[in-house]
Order: structure tokens, then sequence, then C-alpha cells
């Protein structure tokens, strides 16, 4: 970290390095990274994926019907301390369909940064 002082002037951004390395590895090793409980736990955030939030979900090879079917919850309800600023950016990263989730370019560009400068 000492390379590069902006990591030094805000601790959001060591977080989203640490996030980004966990999710790196598990998907370099093929490893699964959560639990079937925090699969689940992601789940009753996000709520059940359907077609109407995630469209051709259902004709997966591993979507199953018999998936508990729960409805999203309002972020701001579970994370109240966070501000709408990161709120926005939260619900753009679980964005259940992946065509329409946030980049990762774009996640560091969003307005919830904008106190850091550029990014490189």
């Amino acid at each position: 970290m000492d390379s590069c002082p902006e990591f030094a002037k805000d601790p959001r951004l060591i977080k989203v390095l640490q996030l980004s390395s966990l999710v790196f590895f598990s998907i370099a090793f093929k490893l699964i990274l959560f639990s079937i409980v925090n699969i689940f736990s992601y789940g009753l955030i996000t709520g059940t994926p359907n077609e109407d939030t995630w469209p051709g979900v259902t004709s997966l090879p591993d979507f199953k019907s018999s998936f508990p079917r729960w409805p999203s919850k309002e972020l701001g309800n579970v994370i109240p301390n966070l501000d709408l600023a990161g709120l926005n950016l939260l619900k753009k990263m679980l964005c259940l369909d992946p065509s329409r989730r946030i980049t990762a370019r774009s996640a560091l560009e969003h307005e919830y940064f904008k106190d850091i400068g550029t990014v490189p």
C-alpha cells in the first residue's frame, strides 16, 4: 500500500482492494468464496432472481424452481448508516443481472468516491 499514497488517504480504497483481491482469488482458483449461508443472506437482501430482475435466469442450468422466493429489501433499511451515494453504488453492485451490473471502472468513478480524486 505504501507505493500508492491514495490508499493512505481513504480507507474505502483499501476495503475495495481487499474485497477485489478475495473475489479475484476465488475466481482464479475456482474456489467457493461464500458459504451457503452467505448466499442465502445475499438472496434475502436482493430477493430471489426472477425473469423481471434477471431476464433468462430461469433457463440457466443451475436455476431451480424450488429455490426459496424472497422479495428484495430496501438497502437503506438494511444498511441505514450508508449515505445515498453509497446506497446507490451498492445497489448497482448487487444487481442480479450481470449485463446490468456496474462495471469495476464505473464503480471506481461513481459519485461515492468523488472526493478521492481521479482514478488511475
